[in-house]
């Protein structure tokens, strides 16, 4: 690829530290939320260095950067029900807008020259599209290479056979100086089924979770009265719960306090508008909110939490010590039923799930009508749990010592 190239192998020492970020983002919001707390920690750690996320997220433009922190927008993939995937809007085959993303990302690469790039999850990128910036930044020897992965990935099986297809684990081997696993070994090994060898291992940090903090609040996000928050994640296959959660309102007129719902940006159409009737039938008893890119505050006031069970949420819970009912989704990832069914192991939360509670109006009345009774998530953790972000910004120091001790040399 033609432009500008890496001068030199050192780390330049006459700049301050530059941090790029990869979130892939073809569903959802996790992947860009947790870098956006990564980038946001690492900034206000360093007040000298910068963060640059390159993000597929199509709402990554609602939301507010920290001082410091800024991204690029790569061009939308939507998957589609049979698991293929499709340009959002170019209308560009998959193939085409795979070369275009990686392209980009290859591009700011060189522009931007980071000293530590930090890939969500991903290890060789959406189809494979981080590769050849993977190669440069290896083969100009001056940025770390940190792989960043949730607590829970998938059923260690299904991983195993997805990893193997698209070479990730060649990939981490290969390329990786660290691993960050942003959770505790004792919670859940997210790569207990992978063939990944003592050399990999050995890069293994076990970071804790991404503590979450109430930021500057300008005004109250709802009005001054009790409620349970009730949150979808992003929305887009949150359609089941926040069904359950308003039948339940409407099949027990007694049921308190008052709920108030957070849809997610990609939750909308008619579903909403279906939501929405409803909610107007139940006399302010269920309130909405469409997209709240600064949802901490809600979780502050709470008096519980009804959500599902993805990284971020759980992150929430914990960080604002509240309790919560999970009601985790199966499909097309076990992820969230991993995770809630360990935590509610731990005392950390109640899950609601088919099998055992059954998925009705019923069970989610007895499940908000407990709440309660419910412990908070803090009587059952332990120290160093919410870790991670401290933890993280001293592995960006340390890496960046290391860069600037090998410069000097």
């Amino acid at each position: 690829m033609s432009g500008a190239t890496f001068p030199g192998k050192a780390r330049r020492t006459d700049r301050a530290p530059r941090i790029m970020l990869y979130s892939h983002d073809t569903f959802g919001l996790g992947h860009l939320r947790r870098s956006r707390a990564l980038a946001g920690a690492i900034t206000r750690a360093n007040p000298t260095a910068s963060a640059l996320i390159l993000t597929g997220s199509p709402v990554a433009g609602r939301f507010a950067f920290p001082r410091r922190v800024d991204h690029i927008r790569l061009p939308g993939v939507t998957k589609r029900s049979d698991g293929s995937y499709v340009a959002q809007t170019l209308g560009m085959d998959i193939e085409d807008i795979t070369e275009l993303r990686a392209a980009l990302i290859e591009t700011s690469a060189r522009q931007y020259d980071p000293d530590i790039l930090i890939v969500d999850k991903e290890p060789s990128g959406f189809r494979g599209e981080l590769l050849p910036t993977l190669d440069c930044l290896q083969a100009a020897g001056r940025a770390r290479l940190v792989l960043g992965l949730r607590d829970v990935l998938d059923d260690p099986d299904l991983l195993a056979v997805e990893w193997a297809r698209k070479g990730a684990i060649e990939a981490m081997r290969k390329y990786y100086d660290e691993i960050w696993v942003y959770g505790q070994r004792d919670f859940y090994d997210p790569v207990a089924g992978l063939d990944l060898g003592p050399e990999v291992r050995a890069r293994m940090h076990w970071t804790g979770y991404l503590r979450r903090e109430l930021g500057p609040v300008e005004s109250a996000p709802v009005e001054n009265s009790p409620y349970i928050l009730i949150t979808p994640g992003g929305g887009g296959d949150g359609e089941f719960m926040v069904d359950l959660v308003l039948s339940a309102y409407e099949r027990d007129p007694s049921l308190a306090p008052r709920a108030v719902i957070v849809y997610g940006p990609f939750l909308s159409g008619e579903t909403r508008a279906d939501f929405e009737a409803r909610v107007a039938r139940l006399d302010g008893r269920v309130t909405t909110v469409g997209f709240e890119s600064q949802i901490e505050p809600l979780f502050a006031q709470a008096q519980g939490v009804v959500c599902m069970g993805g990284y971020n949420t759980f992150c929430e819970v914990l960080s604002f010590d509240q309790r919560a009912v999970i009601v985790p989704r199966t499909v097309p990832r076990l992820e969230q039923w991993i995770r809630a069914s360990r935590a509610e192991e731990l005392g950390l939360v109640r899950m609601l799930e088919n099998g055992r509670d059954g998925l009705t109006p019923e069970a989610m009345i007895r499940a908000i009508r407990a709440l309660p009774d419910q412990p908070l998530p803090s009587q059952a953790m332990h120290e160093g749990l919410l870790g991670g972000l401290d933890y993280v910004t001293r592995r960006v120091s340390a890496l960046l010592s290391e860069c600037s001790g090998q410069a000097a040399e």
